[in-house]
C-alpha cells in the first residue's frame, strides 16, 4: 500500500494507534512520495520509534530495526560471516583436502590451490545479514528504523551516508548489493549528540515536541478509550504544568499514558495534591525534580 495524500496518511497512522500532528502527517507523505529518509528528533519519550512502527503497520511493511549505540560498527549493522559454521564444514570437507592438492609438485602449488578454493566459504550461505543488509536485501518493501542514531560514532554516521545517497553496500568477498526495493528509512535522535549537515541534507527533517493539550487529551483517549473525560482532561492539565517547571528530565507522553494507567488502576476519580504525591514518582524520574514538583503541587492541581 503507498499513501495517496496527507490526509490518507493521518487517517492509516491514526487506524494503527498513532496520532499524528499535520505537520507529521506532511513529512511522512512527503518521505514516501519522494523516497528520502527521515531524520526525527525530539526528547525522549514523545513518539519517535513509535511513529516508524505505525507507518510500518499502515503500509504493511515489515519494520527492521536497528539499535544504535557507541561502539557500533559495520559488521554489527550490516553483515557477519558465520565463522563457527564455517569452522563446521572446513571439519565436515577436511577429507577432500587430497582431492584437491592431488598431483601438486611443490607446496607452494598446493597452497594455490587450497586458496583457489576460499570463496566456497565466504559464500551467500555462510553470510548472517544484519538490519542494514536486512534492509536493502529484503524481496519486498520494509520500514528501516534506525533508532537513536545519535548514540552511534561519527565513523559509524558517516558509513550512513553513503548507505542513504546509494542504497547500495560493497561486500569484499561477494561485491556491491543495491536494494531490491528502497526502504522507507526512519531515523531518530534524542539530541544526544549533533547529527552532521551531511546526514540532514539526505533527509527531510521533522522535530517531535511534547504534544498541545488537545493533541495529548487525543492520544491518551485512543490508548485509553475507558478513561473518565474529567480525569482526562484535569491528568493533562497537570502534566502540561509539571513540563512548564524547569526540570531535569519533563515527562513525556509515554510517561502521561502510564500515570494515566495507574490512575484508573487505582480507582481514582478526581485528581488532588495528595493523589500527584503518592504516584508522582510515575512522571518525573529525579529526586531534584520530584522536590520541585512538590514545591508547586497547589497550582499543578487546581
Amino acid at each position: 500500500m503507498e499513501y495517496t495524500s496527507v490526509t490518507h496518511v493521518q487517517a492509516e497512522l491514526e487506524k494503527a494507534g498513532y496520532i499524528p500532528s499535520h505537520q507529521i502527517a506532511v513529512v511522512i507523505y512527503l518521505a514516501n512520495a519522494t523516497g528520502k529518509p527521515v531524520l526525527v528528533e525530539g526528547p525522549a519519550g514523545v513518539g519517535k520509534t513509535e511513529l516508524a512502527k505505525a507507518v510500518a503497520v499502515s503500509l504493511k511493511r515489515e519494520l527492521i530495526r536497528l539499535q544504535c549505540y557507541e561502539g557500533l560498527d559495520e559488521a554489527k549493522a550490516l553483515y557477519e560471516w558465520e565463522y563457527a559454521k564455517q569452522l563446521l564444514y572446513t571439519q565436515m570437507v577436511k577429507e577432500k583436502i587430497n582431492d584437491v592438492i592431488q598431483g601438486a609438485e611443490t607446496l607452494s602449488e598446493a597452497v594455490d590451490r587450497i586458496a583457489a578454493q576460499e570463496d566456497a566459504f565466504f559464500s551467500e550461505r555462510f553470510i548472517q545479514p544484519r538490519p542494514l543488509l536486512q534492509a536493502i536485501s529484503s524481496e519486498e518493501p520494509v520500514v528501516l528504523l534506525i533508532d537513536e542514531v545519535d548514540k552511534s560514532d561519527p565513523e559509524f554516521e558517516a558509513f550512513l551516508l553513503e548507505l542513504l545517497s546509494d542504497f547500495q553496500v560493497t561486500i569484499p568477498e561477494l561485491g556491491t548489493r543495491k536494494a531490491r526495493n528502497i526502504p522507507f528509512v526512519v531515523l531518530t535522535s534524542n539530541n544526544y549528540r549533533d547529527m552532521s549537515d551531511a546526514l540532514k541534507r539526505r533527509c527531510i527533517h521533522l522535530y517531535i515536541d511534547y504534544p498541545e493539550k488537545e493533541l495529548e487529551q487525543r492520544i491518551v483517549r485512543t490508548r485509553l478509550p475507558d478513561i473518565q473525560e474529567h480525569l482526562l482532561e484535569q491528568i493533562v492539565q497537570a502534566v502540561c504544568r509539571i513540563r512548564e517547571l524547569d526540570l531535569r528530565k519533563r515527562p513525556c507522553i509515554s510517561e502521561t499514558l502510564d500515570w494515566a494507567r495507574s490512575l484508573i488502576a487505582l480507582g481514582i476519580e478526581d485528581l488532588s495534591p495528595k493523589v500527584v504525591a503518592d504516584t508522582l514518582n510515575l512522571l518525573v524520574k529525579y529526586r531534584s525534580d520530584s522536590e520541585r514538583v512538590m514545591e508547586k503541587l497547589t497550582t499543578i492541581v487546581s
